[in-house]
């Protein structure tokens, strides 16, 4: 799909392709590929490059024209587990046309981040600002989510809650690379924007998106690292969960063991020729409160001799 954009007023907006300074290809289709190598002389290689979504980062750049391949993040998907995953984003500007070309989703040309823009090199700085604040709020939102399930964790006996932190824990790592690597493309722009014909002021907007870039880097490496170190930590978590449940139904099963025991003989002709003289109602009654006495009997005798083996357990000397 083709979407035309002119630029006036300080702004992006949709106009008629006489008067646009910018061109999006959305998922073009083969019609629209012979289109823009045609009319745009832009090389096949590149052009399957920018939809590639494994292709690597990179910056190649003529006297007249720079063709500039990022990584941007994907729409979330849902199925099993949460997944954040990453896709290509190919830039290609000669004079004072930019060639938008992608996969899927729209860059909103009306935020704030094409605010002021005035020539086609300011809408492709605003395309990769957009990019690193679009890896940023995925950032922050894998934050959140892992918080919410470290909470769940917590009380959990299942994998399903820990599969979804490791998913999670692998994107974080998918994410890091691609910024580390735009970062790389970023700096080589920075070094040939002269030779480019950038203006001072489009070079310090390029400084900053370097700094913003590394500042998003470093919080993927925090968090990154966060995660994965507590990995085995809450895998612990889980696996003493399931523990203690397990404790708990043995405490039961062995308080209940003498109970089955006097319950099946209870049962028999034996007690009742043994109560013969006494009324069917008090004597099991007497048995039944008898049963009750030692079901709790037991349960205090287990209780104390763990609480006696955890003591034990909390001084041994570290």
């Amino acid at each position: 799909m083709k979407t035309s954009f002119e630029i006036r007023n300080g702004g992006v907006a949709v106009g008629p392709e006489s008067r646009a300074g910018v061109f999006l290809y959305l998922a073009p289709d083969s019609q629209e590929k012979q289109e823009i190598i045609e009319r745009l002389h832009l090389d096949p290689y590149d052009l399957d490059s920018a939809l590639d979504p494994d292709e690597v980062p990179r910056l190649e750049c003529t006297p007249n024209r720079f063709f500039l391949i990022l990584k941007r993040p994907k729409s979330v998907t849902v199925d099993q587990k949460i997944r954040f995953d990453v896709s290509s984003l190919g830039l290609f500007l000669q004079q004072d046309k930019l060639l938008v070309i992608m996969n899927e989703e729209v860059i909103p040309f009306s935020g704030k981040e094409f605010q002021g823009a005035t020539a086609a090199a300011d809408v492709l700085l605003g395309c990769i600002l957009f990019t690193i604040h679009h890896y940023q709020s995925h950032v922050r939102a894998i934050r959140q989510l892992t918080a919410e399930l470290e909470s769940k964790i917590v009380s959990s006996m299942e994998n399903r809650y820990l599969l979804q932190m490791f998913s999670l824990g692998e994107s974080l790592v998918y994410y890091l690379d691609a910024i580390e690597a735009n970062g790389a493309v970023l700096a080589r722009l920075r070094t040939v924007a002269e030779r480019l014909g950038f203006s001072k002021e489009e070079i310090e907007s390029i400084d900053n998106i370097i700094q913003d870039n590394q500042q998003c880097s470093r919080q993927a490496q925090i968090y990154s690292t966060v995660l994965s170190g507590l990995m085995d930590a809450r895998g612990t978590i889980v696996n003493n969960n399931m523990n203690v449940l397990l404790k708990n139904l043995t405490i039961i099963n062995v308080v209940f063991l003498p109970l089955n025991l006097l319950a099946s003989i209870g049962g028999m002709s034996e007690y009742s020729a043994l109560t013969r003289g006494i009324d069917w109602r008090i004597s099991y009654s007497l048995f039944t409160l008898g049963m009750v006495a030692l079901g709790l009997a037991s349960w205090q005798i287990l209780r104390r001799v763990f609480e006696r083996a955890r003591h034990r357990g909390s001084q041994m000397p570290k």
